[in-house]
């Protein structure tokens, strides 16, 4: 095979998807949970998404960065607020790269704090903030003046300031996706905040994965009091396709300039029809997001199961915390016509389509019944 195999790949090749379903090529039906790892917010083969994006390629599929899109600013308006700005990459960890030059830009010397268990991507730059030792450490070394505090660790927190007064910028995961699910604790955004303000930190809040309301608002920051200067984005927003965008706020709009950053490919045209549809789609959503998320969690909360240890999560990021890791899960789980992504070893991540009904949600909580009995 000359294709390198670094991915643990399902053992089936797909005929189709629609909704919450793929489809193998022998005719077996599963249920995706995790939507592409948080991509298809609106489920596989969303009949608008589809007919937009191929609408589009039957005019043009590339133009180049020497053309600005039809879409561009309307796709920007939707992820702005008033007076920000965005720019456009092709990926969430490309996002991450862009938002560590405007800081390394604006800030220079000073170092950049990053936290335990948070995920900001694979390359260079990116593994440099990234919390997990066992993908990153195995390539340093990496950028210099970076420095990892415990998340959810309020005394690791105030320790790492105190032994490092050239802290300049944060880069933070409100929500920990890779990490577990895990959300900021209240005590911990609080301490945050305070170091913070009184240090001029910036703050760049990592929304690849949590954002586009996928926790029911439109970043999951806004569930904590937090205030960023970038936002990075990606997943979700190309409605399939690859498309990522730091948002930048206040006197980080003022830092690039011409020639500081570029892509050949972003922002592509038909991720930007996909993006501007989901969004669309996304925006009135958000009560309902929030509703079936609640649903969800009591539902996951009600399984009778001893191998459970915690439900927790926001909207519909939600996670089942295992007691300790049970052998051949995902096997088991597909056999029931269940495709599970885990992490953390033990670990079950959800990240449903935004738009899954109760009706669904059942038949999952049915089959995962099964599967943790």
């Amino acid at each position: 095979m000359r294709y390198l195999e670094l991915y643990n790949s399902y053992d089936f090749k797909i005929e189709k998807a629609e909704g919450v379903y793929i489809y193998d090529q022998k005719g077996n039906k599963y249920f995706d949970t995790f939507s592409g790892i948080g991509v298809l917010a609106l489920g596989h083969s969303y009949p608008e998404v589809i007919n937009g994006i191929s609408a589009k390629l039957k005019r043009y599929a590339h133009t180049s960065n020497y053309f600005l899109d039809e879409d561009t600013e309307r796709v920007a308006e939707l992820i702005t607020d008033p007076g920000d700005k965005a720019f456009f990459v092709n990926s969430g960890t490309e996002a991450t790269e862009l938002a560590l030059k405007i800081i390394k830009k604006k800030i220079r010397e000073g170092k950049i704090l990053f936290f335990s268990n948070s995920f900001h991507g694979r390359s260079l730059g990116a593994l440099s903030v990234n919390g997990f030792p066992g993908i990153r450490d195995q390539f340093k070394p990496l950028l210099s003046g970076t420095v990892e505090a415990e998340f959810n660790d309020v005394e690791s927190l105030k320790i790492t300031a105190a032994q490092n007064p050239d802290i300049k910028a944060v880069f933070f995961e409100p929500l920990q996706g890779s990490g577990g699910v895990q959300p900021a604790s209240e005590e911990f955004v609080a301490e945050l905040n305070k170091l913070i303000e009184n240090n001029d930190w910036i703050l760049a809040s990592d929304e690849v994965q949590a954002g586009l309301y996928r926790t029911a608002k439109r970043y999951s920051f806004e569930h904590f009091d937090l205030k960023p200067d970038l936002i990075t984005i990606a997943k979700a927003l190309g409605g399939g396709l690859p498309l990522g965008a730091v948002i930048m706020k206040g006197e980080m709009t003022e830092v690039l300039e011409p020639g500081d950053h570029g892509s050949t490919f972003a922002p592509n045209p038909l991720a930007l029809r996909g993006a501007k549809i989901v969004l669309e789609k996304l925006e009135p959503m958000q009560d309902s997001i929030a509703e079936r998320g609640e649903y969800f969690l009591n539902k996951l909360k009600e399984l009778e199961s001893d191998k459970i240890k915690e439900v927790r999560g926001i909207g519909l990021m939600l996670g089942i915390e295992l007691k300790e890791e049970i052998f051949n899960l995902r096997d088991k789980a597909q056999a029931e016509g269940v495709l599970l992504n885990i992490v953390k070893g033990r670990v079950i991540r959800f990240l449903p389509a935004l738009n899954i009904t109760e009706e669904e949600i059942n038949k999952l909580i049915s089959k995962l019944k099964k599967i943790l009995s």
